[in-house]
């Protein structure tokens, strides 16, 4: 669905010749959650059309900034610039927060905002709740890969859930709005609080198919035709790439929970190859192991032109490392259905210093 640009206030200036204020909205959590909820097909859309735009070189998504701690290990944060042209022509980044002990205290793993500026004269104009955009943005695109890359296979029956969080639930809910049915639903967690809560609200909210939580990994990846890995490790823990002897589909949406040895067995689909070769990924330590590039297939887009095809008697993964021109596309179609609403809260005078010289 093609997106509006922001409009420019136009005239720049105003009849004495003094500038206008332009404007600068506050989206929060509540607000996007509307703008987006049961609007999952149109996202896909969105998230598809954004991967062509990029893949057409109409846009700019420089290499993340990763903010670490030394007294905080396993803690980041991350900036994702990024410009995105089309219909869409809008600016920004992403400020985007992983602080796995959050969730001994109940809280949410991830925290983010997103920055919307205005491509004619730089200025922000919107600033929104970004956890639920980038859960959506990355559940739009493991959907539309689940849909492209099943293609020339039976369309897989039984899902398994390799981690139980907050991304999980989304690239469900995603994943049944789209038109997915499964008969039977796996899950795996460490922690096994987690697991139940997942059951529990696979179970509430009506999912089709029999929910199993599962003992252990190598249960629900050999059970699974749809595996979603969606954890918070560190560094792969699985190595085994007989656990892929039947050969899934594989949404490998943390990125680094696979050895190489599983990689090199398998048809790798990334969204950009020069941003997920990096950071410690998984594709990027089999590209350190290799010395090479080529175990790499193609990217998503490849498979939405037609470039690359996927053949149906070999593991699939799709590693994504989540384009800031995503959270753009999915932010500025948030914005634009809050704007359209009426209910966008404009902080007025957000701009003070308009005058070159006083």
């Amino acid at each position: 669905m093609p997106l509006a640009p922001h409009p420019v206030a136009a005239p720049l200036s105003g009849p004495t010749g003094h500038p206008l204020a332009p404007s600068f909205a506050v989206v929060t959590g509540d607000q996007v959650q509307r703008a987006l909820r049961g609007r999952e097909k149109e996202l896909v859309e969105v998230v598809e059309a954004a991967y062509r735009l990029h893949g057409a070189g109409r846009s700019v998504n420089p290499p993340s900034s990763f903010l670490r701690f030394a007294d905080r290990p396993t803690a980041r944060i991350i900036a994702l610039p990024a410009s995105l042209g089309g219909d869409v022509g809008v600016d920004g980044i992403k400020w985007i927060s992983s602080f796995p002990a959050n969730t001994a205290a109940g809280l949410p793993r991830a925290s983010a905002v997103l920055i919307l500026n205005d491509p004619a004269t730089g200025y922000p104009f919107a600033c929104l709740e970004s956890s639920i955009i980038s859960a959506s943005r990355t559940a739009a695109s493991a959907a539309s890969a689940a849909g492209r890359l099943s293609r020339s296979r039976p369309r897989p029956r039984r899902v398994g859930f390799f981690g139980a969080g907050l991304i999980a639930r989304y690239a469900h809910t995603f994943l049944t709005a789209t038109g997915w049915e499964f008969d039977e639903i796996g899950v795996y967690d460490t922690s096994a609080a987690s697991a139940s809560g997942f059951r529990l609200y696979l179970e509430q909210s009506g999912a089709g198919g029999r929910v199993t939580v599962h003992g252990g990994p190598e249960e629900l990846v050999r059970y699974s035709d749809l595996v979603v890995f969606a954890t918070v490790a560190a560094s792969p823990h699985v190595h085994d790439g007989g656990w892929f002897a039947h050969h899934p589909v594989v949404l490998h949406l943390s990125l680094r929970d696979l050895a190489p040895r599983v990689l090199l067995d398998a048809v790798n689909v990334v969204d950009d190859v020069e941003h997920c070769l990096r950071a410690g990924t998984s594709p990027h330590l089999t590209e350190q192991l290799t010395g090479s590039r080529r175990f790499v297939a193609g990217t998503l887009d490849d498979v939405l032109a037609g470039r690359l095809a996927v053949p149906p008697d070999r593991t699939v993964v799709f590693s994504p490392f989540g384009l800031g021109v995503l959270d753009l596309a999915v932010g500025k179609y948030a914005y634009d259905q809050v704007a359209r609403s009426g209910e966008l809260h404009v902080a007025d005078g957000f701009f003070h210093e308009l005058r070159r010289y006083g």
